[in-house]
């Protein structure tokens, strides 16, 4: 019986971190900021993605803030730990989430409210006016091309003249849909990321096959 005590004594003084002072709060938030800058910056350059996805990113650096500060508090009780547990296990998603943002906000309001709960209101604080920051931080940086969705409308099948264009001013593009019509007549839906969007359209302005085109602006998986 009494190693039974003593085993419940020793899990019990592991949560004798009754209070987390301001300057360990700081001190996590900082290095997560940085790691969370440093992925933000290697997701954008790394990613095997044909177009980049600024709200998933976004996502990935946020969400560390928070998870870090509901670990600092799962450290001071136990009773939070177990309460924490029963809160995050009666979650549940009955509907897809269409913007990956959209769970930054989901997880913010559970961070809240649990944090919030446990009477650790500077955690909570802290934490929101700096995720706040690197949100509109974020939100307000801008990386290489303008992605693009070019719609085109020829009266033969010229492709190879279309790809000449395409190659010149852009590295990256990839024609998604050919409809060919039995007039011979040929319309490409073509994902491409650009630049120079003037030169591009002087450019396909003056190849006698085209007929007509468009070109659409998108963000991610939004038209704009």
């Amino acid at each position: 019986m009494s190693k039974i005590l003593n085993i419940i004594e020793s899990f019990e003084n592991g949560y004798n971190n009754d209070v987390i002072n301001t300057t360990t709060i700081i001190v996590v938030l900082l290095v997560v900021l940085f790691l969370s800058i440093y992925e933000f910056i290697v997701y954008r350059y790394v990613s095997h993605r044909t177009f980049y996805n600024k709200s998933f990113n976004i996502s990935i650096a946020v969400m560390p803030f928070f998870i870090s500060t509901i670990i600092m508090c799962l450290q001071s009780n136990i009773v939070i730990t177990l309460g924490t547990i029963g809160a995050l296990a009666i979650i549940r998603f009955r509907t897809a989430v269409k913007d990956p943002v959209d769970m930054i906000y989901i997880l913010w309001a559970i961070h809240i409210g649990i944090i919030s709960g446990c009477q650790l209101y500077e955690v909570a604080i802290l934490t929101s006016l700096v995720v706040t920051i690197v949100l509109f931080t974020l939100e307000h940086i801008s990386f290489g091309k303008s992605p693009f969705i070019l719609v085109i409308h020829t009266n033969k099948n010229e492709e190879e003249k279309i790809k000449d264009i395409l190659d010149k001013y852009s590295k990256k593009y990839r024609i998604k849909s050919r409809n060919f019509l039995s007039n011979g007549e040929v319309d490409y839906a073509i994902e491409i990321s650009i630049k120079d969007i003037d030169g591009f359209t002087k450019s396909l302005n003056k190849l006698k096959v085209i007929e007509r085109f468009s070109i659409i602006e998108y963000d991610a998986d939004d038209i704009v």
